[in-house]
């Protein structure tokens, strides 16, 4: 499936009766001159992007957390933000109380880890699980509260958690039929919260199993649009339509 944001953005556009279109563009190596061009345009207001590194500065937030998702333009300045921790944590914020002094499971290392991890620091977790094929390769010097290990022994350390997050594409169409959990681990995933950051499918085969096992089943899209919505809150200073965005991805996406 193509991305989703310009369905998202699009209906909040005219939701606020704004001329303009938000494109999904794929941009090669040798295209960034002409995005950077692009971007300098007076009617160009911001962008999201995942690997693109064209900006002036970053806010204080994308610094700290080592990866930007969003670019705001602010005169002729591009500025670096990072909306990621903002959509992961509007989901969860009824949990807010239960997680601090808690310890968190992580699967995955990428981009989204580190948004996620800035967040449950601000939550204030006691220790994060961060979970990858290769823990050794992404030592850290800011490891302090993080324990890094493999598939093969997070177990080990999943049964004192009281939130498991998936941040792979494991699950993601189209391999609906992955998780990060195997089968003899699947216990573990009672009375957790289990938050998977995959949207499509919206129940993915990690929240079936969460579901089966009692655990407390949070899925992506809620994510997807939180920090959609951040974004767009920063581009035009006007509110994102939550409610009628979430319908309208309820009926393109599949259950």
């Amino acid at each position: 499936m193509q991305s989703l944001s310009p369905e998202m953005h699009n209906l909040a556009l005219k939701h606020n009766k704004l001329g303009g279109e938000y494109l999904a563009v794929s941009v090669t190596a040798r295209d960034v001159n002409m995005a950077i061009a692009h971007f300098t345009d007076d009617a160009f207001l911001g962008a999201n992007v995942t690997i693109l590194d064209v900006v002036d500065e970053l806010t204080e937030e994308a610094a700290a957390i080592g990866a930007m998702n969003t670019i705001i333009k602010k005169g002729d300045i591009l500025i670096g933000h990072n909306t990621d921790a903002y959509g992961f944590m509007k989901p969860i914020e009824k949990y807010r109380d239960d997680l601090e002094g808690e310890k968190v499971v992580i699967f995955g290392s990428g981009g989204a880890t580190k948004a996620i991890v800035f967040a449950l620091r601000k939550v204030g977790v006691s220790e994060i699980i961060l979970v990858s094929r290769r823990p050794e390769m992404h030592k850290d010097a800011n490891d302090h509260d993080i324990i890094r290990c493999s598939y093969d022994n997070w177990a080990a350390y999943g049964e004192d958690a009281a939130m498991i997050v998936n941040a792979t594409p494991l699950g993601m169409t189209p391999n609906e039929d992955r998780s990060p959990v195997d089968e003899q681990d699947e216990g573990m995933l009672e009375g957790k919260i289990c938050y998977d950051i995959v949207y499509n499918p919206r129940n993915t085969k990690f929240l079936t199993q969460a579901i089966k096992e009692g655990g407390i089943p949070i899925g992506g899209l809620d994510m997807l649009i939180y920090q959609g919505a951040a974004s767009f809150q920063h581009w035009t200073g006007l509110q994102f339509p939550i409610d009628k965005i979430r319908e309208r991805l309820n009926e393109v996406l599949p259950a």
